[in-house]
């Protein structure tokens, strides 16, 4: 798998993850305002026939796209719930019993029941193992006398993109923590089982 570059809009709100290709395309349009980042890519083309010298491009690891089409509009908008971004924002503990677990051991749980009228949100949702998520069952944590040991929260646009790439270079990880507020778990170093 291809590492993947940060685009961010010209003002540089992080926009979108793009691979390669999609960030050559922005270069060789001239619609790259301005770029930043150690990390780089060569891409070399053919020769040219007036000239004779071969094409050479350089790629960086955090680019921002110019054009109204590319701004991000809605900067504070909510980013859609996936397991793998819960489970990265609760850094795998299960938010009842603390212990740490691979994701496969993981489920999404509700802190109000759905069944009781909890949202599917991130609010309302928190990492648990299954052992936990069993014994608490259709009950709130109150009811089932399990407390949560940690807060669930809404990630931002800046922990949402950490959230959502799994190869994330130094240099773009120091760009996005910027953006990321203190109280944010993405912060926290997680604590080994072992």
């Amino acid at each position: 798998m291809s590492r993947l570059i940060l685009a961010l809009d010209s003002a540089g709100a992080p926009n979108r993850w793009i691979d390669v290709e999609a960030a050559a395309h922005y270069y060789a349009k001239q619609l790259v305002a301005w770029s930043i980042g150690e990390h780089e890519w060569v891409l070399r083309g053919g020769v040219s026939r007036s000239s004779g010298l071969r094409s050479l491009l350089r790629l960086n690891s955090i680019i921002a796209v110019a054009g109204k089409e590319f701004m991000v509009r809605n900067y504070d908008r909510v980013p859609s719930i996936t397991k793998t971004m819960l489970f990265g924002r609760d850094r795998h503990v299960c938010a009842y019993c603390g212990a740490r677990f691979a994701a496969i051991e993981l489920e999404m749980e509700h802190v109000i029941p759905r069944c009781q009228g909890g949202p599917f949100s991130w609010t309302n949702l928190v990492s648990a193992c299954r052992v936990c998520n069993d014994r608490k069952a259709d009950k709130t944590p109150e009811q089932a006398r399990m407390p949560l040991l940690y807060v669930p929260y809404v990630p931002n646009r800046h922990e949402a993109f950490i959230l959502s790439n799994r190869r994330i270079l130094a240099d773009q990880m120091e760009f996005l923590l910027r953006g990321v507020p203190r109280h944010s778990r993405i912060h926290v170093q997680p604590v080994s089982r072992d």
